[in-house]
């Protein structure tokens, strides 16, 4: 082995241990971890989904409801938007919390897997539908995790 590549490979070493002792401690904060992404995927689903929904009124609430037609339920569409925009705002709210989590995040995937339907069904494809995507994976990652030790249901 040459110099330089002596070099190299030491100081590959050295950069791969200092990274591996300050990542690696990272796992220790794995329920901080969980009470930041609960506060902000809460917070965002609060504010820019769920309150717009709830003040929208009977009609916003038909309008979001109507999207059940593709699951073939033609009836009841102010309910289904209403149960929507609660999800949204009071399901956000207790994913802040911590408080009835699993159930919370299991409405919160069913909610967003009716908007990407909505959305593929609109024709917007997969840019339109994105969004809902995403942020039902990461509840679905939330909902195998759990809330974290920094929750109402863990008191």
């Amino acid at each position: 082995m040459q110099v330089s590549e002596a070099r190299s490979f030491y100081r590959y070493n050295f950069y791969k241990k200092c990274d591996m002792a300050i990542l690696g401690k990272l796992s220790n904060y794995r329920s901080t971890a969980l009470l930041i992404m609960r506060v902000g995927l809460g917070l965002m689903m609060i504010v820019a989904h769920g309150y717009s929904k709830l003040i929208g009124g009977p009609d916003m609430w038909a309008k979001i409801g109507s999207s059940m037609g593709f699951f073939g339920i033609h009836s009841g569409y102010m309910i289904w938007g209403l149960l929507s925009a609660l999800t949204e705002s009071v399901g956000g709210l207790l994913i802040v919390l911590g408080l009835f989590f699993r159930p919370i995040c299991l409405f919160m995937i069913i909610n967003l897997f009716v908007a990407s339907t909505h959305h593929f069904v609109a024709g917007q494809g997969l840019a339109g539908a994105a969004h809902a995507i995403e942020v039902g994976i990461a509840f679905i990652g939330l909902f195998i995790l759990g809330p974290g030790r920094y929750s109402v249901d863990k008191v």
